[in-house]
């Protein structure tokens, strides 16, 4: 299986849409991407994701339902690798990047800051 972190931007894109919808068909996740791609186009980045590994298909009729192999958390592990390779192993400065420009709700801020308060002490909790 390909590490998640060799998905292209519209593979990750076929994979959302699978991971949120639990399998789907070509016609399926052609309806849920975000830009239009011809029915052909899509079925070729099913069986791009199947050669890789990271979906599998069944027979449904006339179609092929595909069902993720790989699930977003190990997918997610991908982030370190990212965070180490592009950011120098800064989380400080991958937190600004992924944060940057975007309109975060109080509550989001809430549980982030939470998050942030939870790692400063588990060290200490740790030790003691």
């Amino acid at each position: 299986m390909s590490p998640p972190s060799s998905l292209t931007e519209r593979e990750l894109d076929v994979m959302s849409i699978l991971w949120r919808l639990g399998s789907g068909t070509v016609a399926e996740v052609r309806e849920q991407l975000p830009t239009r791609v011809g029915y052909t186009g899509v079925l070729k980045l099913l069986q791009i994701l199947e050669s890789k590994g990271m979906v599998r298909h069944e027979q449904e009729g006339r179609a092929y339902r595909y069902i993720p192999l790989v699930q977003p958390s190990e997918a997610g592990a991908a982030l370190h690798r990212i965070v180490d390779k592009v950011f120098h192993g800064s989380l400080e400065l991958a937190l600004a990047r992924l944060i940057a420009g975007r309109k975060l709700k109080p509550d989001e801020v809430e549980r982030m800051k939470s998050l942030l308060d939870a790692a400063d002490r588990a060290p200490e909790e740790e030790e003691g």
